[in-house]
């Protein structure tokens, strides 16, 4: 089975989350996701991230966050998604390889059809906006939600 690693980003912005809607002709179309794309070697998963929102969105970030991996299946693919939480510090993120992008409240992301390995995650990061850990970790302005 072919082995595919993703690093995505959960953009954050004023509290807000960027999805982008992919490309009404390719794999999964019309569907909602996280930026980001395939890794390269020898990039590391954070290089790939920032080289992806570079050239799709025109954006930059900072304060990437490992969240935990992924794995999902599908028919002839593994795909091991690598989230990372950051925060958006500059450019106006116009939709270069997407139909179309939009900053959402993270408990809007339901409202979203997402392919099923993002699951876990949307609901995660729900839990983690609505709920801030006492720890002081860096969410962005998540009480803007």
């Amino acid at each position: 089975m072919k082995r595919i690693d993703v690093a995505i980003g959960i953009v954050v912005k004023e509290g807000k989350i960027l999805i982008c809607q992919r490309p009404a002709d390719g794999p999964l179309a019309g569907y909602w996701e996280f930026p980001g794309g395939k890794n390269e070697e020898p990039e590391t998963l954070e290089q790939t991230l920032i080289r992806e929102l570079r050239e799709e969105l025109a954006i930059e970030v900072d304060g990437l966050e490992a969240l935990a991996e992924i794995e999902f299946e599908y028919p002839s693919t593994l795909v091991l998604l690598h989230p990372f939480l950051c925060r958006h510090i500059s450019g106006e993120a116009v939709p270069l390889a997407s139909q179309q992008l939009r900053w959402v409240c993270p408990r809007e992301l339901r409202e979203y059809r997402f392919p099923p390995a993002n699951d876990t995650l949307i609901e995660e990061l729900i839990d983690r906006f609505e709920h801030p850990a006492p720890s002081g970790r860096v969410d962005f302005d998540a009480s803007e939600t």
